[in-house]
């Protein structure tokens, strides 16, 4: 009595017709209770696969010689493509590879990289923006006729850029170079202060923090003032180092943002190509560009991988005008009805004609903003390097954070060295990037063989993505030295030609190579066993990374 009591509690609270449901499902037993059991259904389903697996292995057995001359057709098809193929010869091999091994999914894979869905609307878009500016910033014919008559050939690289995009020398800019980021942050925030009209900023990382605070401390206020304040950031940070939709809180404060090809569950190519530049832009009249993004280990606040070395220039005068166009060409993309003329006739302060120097003789050298876009068909970041590489009598000073080279970026290399050039790279003693890190070591030995000096800066990571060469040209900029920077990626930086910073940055290349330790043929052999393994099997793909 007292079991039935319990039972009678037991479904007092259970709805009727659950109760009911319950009774009219008699329960099965023994063997009916074993074949609809889960079990049975589960080793049904087994059998099955195996059934049908070994059903294709007879078949695909009956008809080997078929589908093997099928797959051969195939892939000698897809070779004469690939050969045939507007693509980096790297690259062509990578495919080769992968179509060797998987070769119906690796052409699938190809024909999908080759397509690339998702980015045909960015590309024309970029494309229509790029025409529309084509000559937003005309190339003053004085000063071309000045570089032709200079001897340095660097009129011969400014028309190569003047005909890749909208990249105009200009003669009348000061140029600051900061060594390190704390520097560049203390003028960013001078600077941020003075401003009148518009602050645009684009980087690639932004993240909450000390530096960022700071900086988003004077905009709010600026915008408060009626400053026009934009910030573009890239769409992978609100996967790790900002929160979803960040630019809408920002957008309730009064600052206009947005993320470059936020990352939403749909597969597409675009997600390759990110917004690796780091742009800032006040009121038309001083610019800032290099590696420092903003977050606090770029400025040392925080500590990651040893001390963070890092590099950047403030720029000052007409140039400031072709990064205010790079910014406004990637804010535009989202925009129906784009203006620029405002912002591009913004007055610039032309210093050296208040200071009493002849409006034909040059402020201080020259400059050239210039920027690299992964839709079009130049290598404009890659050929600047290889310029530089080729016309250099003396020597070629060079950090970055990634030696992930491409045929030709390698064999000028070792050709100026080859050649008596002093060629020095200094490169991360502590990696941020494992993988990174071991595909650099395997450039080592044939670099070093060829005359190429290696450095590793002990302190900790190299950021910097600086170039400076016979103590009248230099680079600095965001422009890595690796196929994600190169081929992949947004990119942007300056060539500085006999501007008065020049010989501080090679300076600052001088001091960070007496904190480094050199790479030998000696030290290459006795590296880890871990670098060689993971840097021999991913430089299989590394063109794809």
């Amino acid at each position: 009595m007292d079991e039935m009591n319990q039972n009678a509690e037991s479904t007092r609270n259970i709805p009727a017709e659950e109760i009911v449901c319950r009774l009219a499902k008699p329960r099965r037993k023994g063997i009916l209770s074993l074949v609809f059991s889960r079990f049975m259904i589960i080793a049904v389903l087994l059998v099955l696969q195996v059934a049908i697996i070994v059903s294709i292995y007879f078949f695909l057995y009956e008809h080997v010689k078929l589908i093997r001359a099928i797959l051969v057709t195939f892939m000698v098809v897809m070779e004469i493509y690939l050969f045939n193929c507007d693509i980096d010869a790297s690259a062509k091999l990578t495919w080769m590879l992968l179509l060797s091994i998987i070769p119906v999914p690796g052409a699938i894979m190809f024909a999908y990289t080759m397509l690339n869905p998702g980015q045909q609307r960015v590309m024309k878009r970029e494309a229509e923006l790029i025409a529309s500016t084509a000559s937003a910033i005309p190339q003053d014919d004085r000063v071309m006729q000045a570089l032709a008559v200079d001897g340095g050939d660097t009129d011969d690289l400014v028309k190569y850029l003047n005909h890749s995009g909208c990249f105009p020398a200009f003669d009348q800019t000061q140029v600051q170079y900061f060594p390190l980021g704390e520097y560049k942050f203390e003028a960013m925030l001078e600077e941020l202060e003075k401003a009148e009209k518009f602050i645009f900023m684009e980087y690639f990382i932004i993240e909450e923090g000390y530096m960022w605070g700071k900086i988003l401390e004077i905009l709010l206020r600026k915008a408060e003032e009626g400053v026009d304040v934009r910030v573009m950031y890239d769409g992978m940070c609100e996967m790790s180092t900002l929160p979803a939709g960040y630019w809408k809180l920002m957008e309730e404060r009064g600052i206009k943002a947005r993320p470059f090809a936020p990352i939403t569950p749909v597969l597409s190519t675009h997600y390759n190509n990110r917004d690796h530049r780091k742009i800032l832009v006040i009121d038309g009249k001083v610019g800032f560009t290099g590696g420092v993004n903003l977050a606090d280990e770029y400025i040392n606040r925080i500590e990651r991988f040893g001390h963070w070395k890092d590099t950047a220039i403030m720029l000052k005068g007409d140039a400031v005008q072709s990064l205010t166009l790079m910014f406004l060409q990637m804010w535009n993309i989202e925009e129906k009805d784009p203006v620029f003329t405002p912002y591009l006739n913004a007055p610039v302060k032309r210093t050296g004609l208040q200071t009493g120097i002849k409006n034909e003789e040059p402020l201080d050298g020259y400059v050239v903003p210039y920027c690299d876009n992964p839709m079009d068909s130049y290598k404009v970041g890659e050929t600047v390097y290889m310029d530089i590489l080729n016309r250099a009598g003396t020597y070629v000073h060079i950090m970055t954070p990634y030696l992930i080279l491409d045929g030709e970026l390698k064999t000028a290399l070792q050709y100026a060295a080859q050649r008596g050039v002093e060629v020095k790279l200094i490169l991360p003693g502590i990696p941020d990037k494992a993988i990174a890190y071991s595909l650099a070591k395997t450039h080592y030995r044939e670099l070093t063989k060829a005359g190429v000096q290696i450095y590793e800066y002990t302190p900790g990571f190299v950021h910097a993505k600086v170039v400076v060469s016979d103590d009248e040209k230099a680079v600095v900029g965001t422009i890595n030295m690796d196929y994600r920077s190169l081929y992949h990626h947004f990119e942007c930086a300056a060539y500085l030609y006999k501007t008065a910073c020049i010989p501080e940055i090679e300076k600052d290349f001088q001091e960070t190579l007496a904190k480094c330790r050199k790479v030998t043929l000696k030290t290459i052999r006795k590296e880890k066993i871990s670098y060689k393994l993971i840097g021999s099997v991913m430089k299989l793909i590394a063109p794809l990374m």
